[in-house]
């Protein structure tokens, strides 16, 4: 009989997409999940980062200054919900948008808008509906981005 090994969470940061059409920051507990959102994004040219729960979010989110963040509710340690809730929370993280990937039963999604998530994903899911998703939050945060800080205006 072979011989398994089990190895400690640790992150599991993509390789870099050269000419990307973002950075994606996917939490989810479950390996697979992960995986398959990953790939599916990484075919359409999104750089991806991620992590293992809502703590691990937290720990490295300020590193991987990632342009979308997708959330799944039931994680150990801390949900999805806290982490939407924290990442609000924090003027750094304020304005990421974030996209909760979960079951999504009218109570997680009341609770979702409470605790400031941007959109809804349903698990199991089509992985074009994942991509429109996270490139209509990119668009939308890049279009308040430019309201925000209008070009060609300076002082004097």
């Amino acid at each position: 009989m072979a011989k398994s090994r089990t190895r400690g969470p640790r992150p599991t940061y993509s390789r870099v997409v050269s000419g990307a059409s973002g950075r994606v920051l996917v939490v989810d507990d479950n390996k697979v999940i992960r995986q398959l959102i990953r790939v599916n994004l990484e075919l359409e040219g999104f750089e991806v980062v991620t992590a293992n729960d809502g703590a691990e979010c937290l720990d490295v989110v300020h590193h991987v200054l990632p342009d979308v963040i997708t959330l799944d509710v039931v994680m150990p340690r801390l949900d999805g919900f806290a982490t939407a809730a924290k990442l609000r929370a924090d003027p750094r993280t304020r304005h990421l948008p974030v996209a909760m990937v979960s079951a999504c039963t009218q109570y997680e999604a009341e609770v979702g808008i409470a605790a400031g998530v941007d959109a809804f994903l349903a698990k199991p899911f089509e992985p074009a509906e994942l991509v429109r998703i996270v490139r209509r939050l990119i668009e939308r945060r890049d279009r308040r981005e430019r309201k925000e800080t209008p070009a060609g205006r300076g002082r004097g």
